[in-house]
């Protein structure tokens, strides 16, 4: 009897392991395979046309072929689909009906990652690329003293800026953060710890590359929070980029080493009774879906994704167990806020809406829909104008709100749209950062 097939599916989405140890998985031939498998599934469907440019590349690609099919299409074009990809997931979570446990078991951003590595394997990916993808060595070659106050003049710099698009493909219009080293690590043990609601109640802090490198500000709002709230809080000492910027590229034997890294270091402040969080979505996503992905067996990697927390997702657990203060004396006005993808794919819900919501005289209108930035996608010459492509909508509905404050919980996000706003004046701020303000501290 000839097995039923569903149009779609209303089950839950599943993410199956990634067998990137596999040598099969690299093979190309295989790849090959599946990629034409999906893609077929892809061009009959459509739904996800307005997502990101991966998919009207795609469809460009079939209805331009002498046969409208996917068979139509040469193999070495794929990977005009696989580089508009920048593994945001908002495909698997809110638009396709084939996701596993569906029979068709599509997962594309996954597809798209394995794509990446077998690149990245094959020697393809260039040196320009890989630079802008290891954070640590940009960051420290950035900041080392003396450098700091050049780089941030030539980033202001038309002339200067040209020159850094013809040498690091760095697109002369992107937002650039500023280079503005952490000095010193925040630590605070001037209270007990209270445990309540799944939470130990004392907190350690992944700064991220981009906190440590660019705004270390957003780290003391977050102490300033935590010690309003008598909640103990450490940096995590000498962590190392999460990994996350190498998945863009396919250098998975970087996320490894990153892994052999943190791991080790988090796994102790877990087991010393610290919760585990950081300031950039993509971070936190990071320990709590791709590295067990990848490490589906290791313990430790486990030990590590249970204790990480979204920052506004623990403070929400803290209110629900009448520890989080709420004696709050400024008001935010309208807040245009924009749901970073990595966030949603946590499937937290809008724990960052629900806690400004806390502050009286607050409204937060919030835009479910990719920012465009997504790692370097944002700033690379051959991806900019695709970025701000994405942006626009999500731009003009912020600016529909004539909010007080435009805010993102990932800050790259938020100056990558605040850039492209009618206003030169426009700034985004960091959730943690009108938190700190509401509180007055």
């Amino acid at each position: 009897m000839a097995q039923h097939r569903r149009e779609g599916s209303l089950e839950a989405p599943q993410r199956h392991p990634i067998p990137w140890q596999d040598p099969q998985w690299y093979d190309q031939d295989a790849l090959n395979a599946e990629l034409e498998r999906v893609f077929n599934i892809c061009h009959g469907c459509r739904r996800c046309f307005n997502l990101c440019e991966a998919f009207p590349t795609l469809f460009d690609l079939v209805d331009g072929s002498d046969t409208m099919e996917i068979d139509g299409v040469a193999k070495a074009d794929y990977m005009k689909v696989v580089d508009q990809c920048y593994l945001c997931d908002m495909c698997f979570m809110t638009k396709c009906p084939y996701v596993p446990p569906h029979e068709w078991n599509v997962d594309f951003p996954k597809l798209m990652l394995r794509a990446k590595a077998v690149n990245f394997r094959n020697g393809k990916v260039s040196r320009q690329r890989r630079r802008l993808s290891n954070t640590d060595r940009m960051g420290k070659l950035t900041s080392l003293p003396g450098v700091v106050k050049l780089v941030n003049t030539l980033n202001a710099n038309s002339t200067a800026r040209g020159v850094m698009e013809k040498t690091l493909g760095i697109h002369r219009d992107a937002a650039l953060p500023p280079i503005d080293p952490q000095r010193a690590p925040v630590v605070w043990d001037g209270a007990a710890a209270e445990p309540g609601k799944g939470t130990t109640g004392k907190l350690a802090i992944f700064a991220t590359c981009y906190c440590r490198y660019n705004e270390p500000g957003i780290v003391d709002d977050l102490a300033a929070v935590l010690k309003h709230n008598q909640v103990p809080f450490r940096q995590v000492a000498d962590e190392r980029c999460c990994g996350m910027p190498h998945t863009e590229t396919g250098d998975l034997e970087s996320v490894a080493r990153a892994r052999e890294h943190n791991i080790p270091r988090l796994v102790k402040l877990v087991d010393e009774g610290w919760d585990l969080t950081a300031l950039v979505p993509s971070c936190v996503l990071m320990f709590k879906q791709d590295l067990p992905l990848m490490y589906p067996d290791d313990r430790d990697v486990k030990k590590v994704a249970e204790a990480y927390y979204d920052p506004f997702e623990y403070l929400l657990l803290r209110h629900a167990a009448g520890k989080l203060k709420t004696d709050f004396v400024k008001e935010l006005g309208t807040v245009s806020y924009q749901v970073a993808c990595h966030q949603r794919v946590q499937n937290i819900g809008l724990k960052t809406r629900a806690a400004l919501n806390l502050v009286p005289g607050t409204q937060v209108v919030p835009v479910e829909r990719c920012s465009g930035h997504d790692g370097t996608y944002g700033v690379r010459v051959e991806t900019y104008p695709c970025a701000r492509k994405i942006s626009r909508p999500v731009i003009k509905r912020m600016q529909q709100a004539q909010a007080d404050h435009y805010s993102s919980d990932c800050p790259l996000a938020g100056r990558h749209l605040a850039a492209g706003m009618d206003s030169p004046d426009a700034k985004a701020e960091h959730p943690i950062s009108l938190f700190r303000y509401a509180y007055g501290l």
